[in-house]
């Protein structure tokens, strides 16, 4: 246990090995992570969350590295959680996020951690969460997830972010009609990169014209921005957008409302978990095992399985 309070101590000081431990022992969920997690809890809450998403090719590392080296630029330390896909081969992330991240791996200011998305459909790996706590308790002032694919099922994000960006190209621009309502929903801003190519200016319109209809609960309408991340365009306009956001989020009460609920989602995925794991014992295993050839067989149902297990 001392050990463990060592490396809590280092993690709020912000030595950076100390914080690459962290959030491998709740990566792995060593036996560690729970008590890891409780210990730093009381220092989380300063940063704030950036849920960067959209299709693969469409600049979202691109923007995620400018916006931390504009960040860096005052003064802040920021975190990068850039979930991969998971390796067919090793489950592990492919870390091909942060081979692109050139500007700022060096900066001891900013830590970047590439986790799998280990299957999870909504971009996000279940402990993505807890890491950005461990960044969050070592001192950074933002934090920023960068996400798998877009869709429906990306609605994880909104739990785990404060802001979050939805960033698109030109050639999105035909599709937007088509796009799935669940994209225009998550969205607090839209960003079209690449601008410098045909049909930005189409793409820009074709998603304001669906904004129209879509006037949010909470009096935020999100906007339309265009960027040419490569040469860092349009990135300062981003970092803006993101602190107009925040303000209104602050303005309104609705940050700490946001985190309230964020709370409450946490809490539930956790009592989930427990549940699973001290449901399935031997003992009950074995019982599903000598009951599913009842099934495959059609003497029961799964439904009467279940009624037998609980």
């Amino acid at each position: 246990m001392r050990r463990l309070e060592q490396v809590v101590e280092r993690i709020l000081r912000g030595e950076r090995n100390a914080v690459a431990r962290g959030i491998s022992l709740v990566e792995n969920e060593h036996t560690n992570a729970t008590e890891l997690l409780r210990l730093l809890y009381a220092h989380t809450g300063k940063a704030y969350r950036v849920g960067i998403t959209g299709p693969p090719g469409a600049g979202k590392s691109t923007i995620t590295n400018k916006l931390a080296k504009l960040y860096r630029s005052q003064q802040k330390r920021v975190g990068i959680i850039a979930v991969d896909p998971t390796s067919p081969f090793t489950g592990g992330a492919l870390l091909g996020d942060r081979v692109r991240m050139t500007d700022v791996e060096m900066d001891d200011g900013v830590f970047i951690r590439s986790m799998a998305s280990r299957g999870s459909l909504g971009g996000l790996s279940k402990k993505t969460k807890e890491a950005a706590d461990v960044l969050d308790a070592s001192g950074c002032d933002i934090v920023v997830f960068e996400t798998v694919g877009v869709g429906q099922s990306e609605l994880d994000i909104v739990r785990a972010a404060d802001t979050t960006i939805v960033v698109l190209v030109p050639e999105s621009g035909d599709s937007i009609q088509a796009m799935k309502a669940g994209l225009m929903e998550i969205a607090d801003f839209f960003v079209v990169n690449k601008a410098d190519r045909p049909g930005a200016d189409q793409a820009v319109m074709s998603i304001k014209m669906v904004l129209q209809f879509k006037h949010g609960s909470d009096g935020w309408n999100p906007d339309v921005l265009k960027s040419f991340a490569n040469e860092g365009k349009g990135i300062e306009e981003i970092a803006a957008q993101i602190e107009k956001h925040k303000e209104h989020l602050l303005t309104h009460n609705l940050l700490q409302s946001k985190r309230t609920e964020r709370a409450i989602e946490r809490v539930r995925e956790l009592v989930n978990d427990r549940l699973r794991v001290e449901f399935w014992n031997d003992e009950r295993e074995q019982k599903l095992l000598s009951e599913i050839t009842k099934v495959t067989e059609k003497q029961k149902t799964p439904y009467d399985v279940v009624e037998t297990l609980l």
